[in-house]
């Protein structure tokens, strides 16, 4: 309307006063300031007089517009101009429809007020402006995509199955828990709100005051059966909800952008409202219907002042109050905005009064962008950030996966997982699952539960029913336990391992089972800047036995002391670490069995020969090249075995001879030349390995050592076996293979017990036919080539392959 009819009419303004003293003879009609003479047949003259001052002008004759009847005859007499002046419609002029328009334009932009003129398009740049400022996000990526995305998961969050269904069951179990505390308190139902209608889970007392205390006894926990089983689609669809909140918190709680923003744009648009009503207000009144123009072109038209009606006034005017209407609205609006913005830190979101109403009081504060958009959400409607608040909830999230994990994992699926181990023993091993389902402990009849990457573990007090239970792994697995449970855990199990990366994932309980047996330690113990990482005192496993321990140790846990008088055995298998203090070491008098793997040791360390109960050493895998120090061994009279293979030891002292109670000689994988004859002098070696070393000969001393039973010289140089080695008669594993031996003498009918013959791998070409002498002797015992095997007679090859059963049991 403003482009297409906005306008004004205007009309001159006639000076009748002058126009009287021109016209003498008129005098009697003063308001008359203008004669038009017509002539006949149709042909229109006028002569116009017109005062300007006190000289009068005559104008030319012009055309004029046809307002007087063509039936008007000319007179000159007083009463005939009375009477053609009384029949006439309106005063006439002699301005032409150019002049008109012209004057028209001319009086539009002079006579009237700018506000009048530009009041339309001043309203729409006002509203631009306020739309921007209005909507917060609108084309900022920075605030547009948070935005998007944070009403996106608050609406999945608020349709979400889970948050009616299984909160609702926490909300019950914890009603059933606080039953017996919270009767008698009936005037507790006024501190709780309308949470329960909201369908927001709720503590025990909005239960009860919706049901009525009378009600509750009647019908305890109706909604549990109904909630204990989630459709498994929901669940995940939950379990995408906690992640994507999760993610979103890390990703919104960094900053304070979107409320900077708002605020920004919330002063912009009190400060616009505050600008508009003050001009607004002052110019109400200069919209007018009527308006005085004095155009200042009189030698064009003739006339000195002119009055203009605008025809849109009205209109202009009823729009504008109702403009400052809303505007006045939309102010304080604004204003309500400012104060709220500062009446309270919106950059704090506290959900106090959530965990107040819920049983999940784990639900943590926010702050930054996340907590003002929560703040934005209550002024709409405080339900959806009560629903909302429960995926933050660790508890909440602990719940679903525990009832999508036991829909899962039911007990027949779990009963075809139980296999049997080495030991026999019935052995379930669970993988990377979100908790340990309850159907675990109905299993009642293993051995052996085995828990992998699960860092949600709980063990509830279900596990007193798996009577034989007594070995546990947690293997990355920081177990969390029900003191019901720990105290099973604590008098039942006897063995227990452990593997970790940090020392902080090994459960606090470990340390207070006190008849554990068998404690098995795997991860890191030390640091980087080589400082050891101390374990908790050991010192409530009274009856610990034995404690292995792999780890990157630089010396020995302290805290192995606390155990150490009644341990047996310990076990330390470093990832190529040196190990450097072992003065500990001394304090282990009561241990039998010392192993000390990949410790990077160079020498037999000087605190072992203080272990007088001692029985056997494993030094596997060190950097042990001299053993010069053997002789200090001859102090451990209860040493029967010695184990130093994988190391780098080139000769064997003959000081070795004063071990008289050695029993098992393990030096494979060194760097052995030669055997001297003083091993062959330790008359109780029952087991001798020197393999993948190189020996050339063997001493025919090795006919000394009656008792040896098991002899180990695989992957040497030997290319001829002495005669004296078969005076070994009680030999029952002989392993001679990937040698240089050409020929195996008859006297090998000999070794009445033998079962174990290795000899693939040399320079044969055939075998003796008295291998069917050795009577428990078999083919799968036999470990050669298959011609030389098919070159045998007959008959041999009849008694190798008969059946082991009865023979082995007669030579046993």
């Amino acid at each position: 309307m403003q482009l297409t009819k906005d306008q004004v009419v205007c009309l001159p303004v006639l000076q009748s006063t002058v126009n009287s003293k021109a016209q003498p003879g008129m005098s009697g009609k003063a308001d008359f300031t203008t004669v038009e003479t017509t002539t006949g047949q149709g042909e229109e003259a006028s002569m116009r007089t017109v005062s300007f001052g006190s000289a009068p002008t005559v104008t030319p004759d012009v055309p004029l517009s046809r307002a007087t009847s063509p039936q008007y005859q000319p007179t000159e007499s007083g009463q005939e101009l009375k009477k053609e002046q009384k029949d006439s419609s309106g005063r006439k002029t002699n301005l032409d429809f150019q002049q008109y328009v012209f004057i028209n334009q001319m009086c539009y932009h002079l006579a009237l007020p700018w506000y009048s003129k530009y009041f339309p398009y001043l309203v729409l740049i006002h509203t631009i402006i306020l739309i921007v400022s209005s909507n917060f996000w609108f084309k900022y990526p920075k605030t547009c995509s948070k935005i998007e995305h944070f009403v996106s998961i608050l609406g999945k969050c608020f349709e979400s199955p889970w948050t009616t269904k299984a909160l609702s069951e926490t909300a019950c179990e914890d009603s059933e828990e606080n039953k017996q505390r919270l009767t008698g308190a009936q005037s507790l139902p006024k501190y709780v709100s309308t949470s329960s209608d909201e369908g927001s889970p709720s503590a025990s007392t909005p239960m009860i005051t919706k049901s009525g205390f009378k009600f509750s006894a009647d019908k305890p926990m109706i909604e549990v059966p109904s909630v204990t089983i989630l459709d498994k689609k929901d669940g995940e669809q939950a379990k995408a909800l906690f992640e994507k909140v999760r993610k979103f918190r890390a990703h919104v709680e960094d900053s304070d952008l979107i409320y900077k923003l708002y605020v920004g744009q919330t002063v912009i648009k009190t400060v616009k409202f505050i600008f508009i009503l003050c001009y607004t207000a002052n110019f109400v009144n200069t919209i007018s219907f009527e308006h005085i123009c004095n155009p200042k072109v009189e030698h064009l038209i003739g006339y000195t002042q002119f009055e203009c009606t605008h025809n849109m006034a009205y209109m202009l005017k009823k729009l504008l109050i109702s403009y400052i209407s809303l505007i006045c609205v939309y102010g304080f609006i604004c204003l309500y905005t400012l104060f709220w913005l500062f009446r309270i830190p919106l950059k704090e979101y506290s959900f106090e009064k959530v965990r107040e109403e819920s049983s999940f009081s784990d639900i943590p504060d926010v702050k930054n962008d996340f907590a003002f958009l929560l703040h934005m959400v209550d002024q709409y409607d405080q339900l959806y950030s009560k629903r909302f608040g429960v995926f933050l909830s660790e508890v909440s999230e602990n719940k679903l996966r525990e009832i999508s994990l036991n829909h899962e994992w039911t007990f027949e699926k779990l009963r075809q997982h139980v296999s049997r181990n080495a030991q026999d023993k019935q052995e379930l091993h669970l993988f990377m699952l979100s908790g340990v389902p309850d159907a675990v402990f109905d299993l009642t009849d293993l051995d052996v539960l085995k828990l992998e990457l699960i860092p949600e573990a709980k063990i509830p007090a279900k596990i007193s029913q798996m009577t034989n239970l007594q070995e546990l792994h947690l293997c990355h697995c920081p177990a969390k336990v029900e003191q019901t449970a720990f105290s099973f855990l604590r008098d039942h199990l006897r063995c227990l391992h452990v593997k970790f990366t940090d020392v902080a994932e090994i459960p606090a309980w470990v340390y207070l089972l006190k008849n554990l047996r068998e404690l098995y330690l795997i991860g890191n113990l030390n640091s980087e800047n080589n400082k050891m990482i101390g374990l908790e005192s050991l010192r409530e496993l009274r009856h610990l036995k034995i404690l292995h321990v792999k780890s990157n140790l630089t010396k020995i846990p302290p805290n192995i002391t606390d155990v150490a008088p009644h341990l047996t055995k310990l076990v330390i298998h470093n990832d190529g670490t040196k190990l450097v203090v072992l003065n500990s070491l001394k304090k282990m008098t009561n241990v039998a069995e010392l192993e000390l793997q990949n410790c990077e040791l160079e020498r037999i360390p000087h605190a072992i020969f203080s272990l007088s109960n001692l029985q056997e050493l494993d030094l596997k895998s060190n950097s042990i090249r001299t053993i010069e120090e053997i002789i200090s061994f001859q102090h451990l009279k209860r040493l029967t075995c010695l184990k130093l293979w994988h190391n780098k030891i080139v000769s064997i002292p003959s000081s070795i001879t004063h071990i008289k109670n050695l029993e098992s000689l393990y030096l494979s994988n060194n760097k052995l030349e030669s055997l001297p004859a003083a091993v062959f002098s330790l008359q109780k070696l029952r087991c001798l390995d020197v393999s993948y070393n190189s020996i050339v000969l063997i001493p025919v001393e090795i006919g000394l050592l009656q008792n040896l039973q098991h002899f180990h010289i695989t992957g040497n140089k030997v290319d001829v076996l002495p005669k004296q080695l078969f005076k070994c008669v009680k030999l029952r594993t002989l392993s001679l293979g990937q040698n240089c031996i050409t020929s195996i003498p008859d006297k090998v009918s000999q070794l009445l017990q033998l079962t174990h013959l290795e000899l693939k791998g040399n320079c044969l070409d055939r075998l003796p036919a008295t291998l069917g002498q050795c009577q428990l002797l078999r083919k799968s015992g036999l470990v050669v080539e298959d011609h030389l095997f098919d070159a045998l007679p007959s008959e041999v090859k009849e008694v190798l392959n008969q059946d082991t059963s009865i023979p082995f049991a007669n030579g046993i």
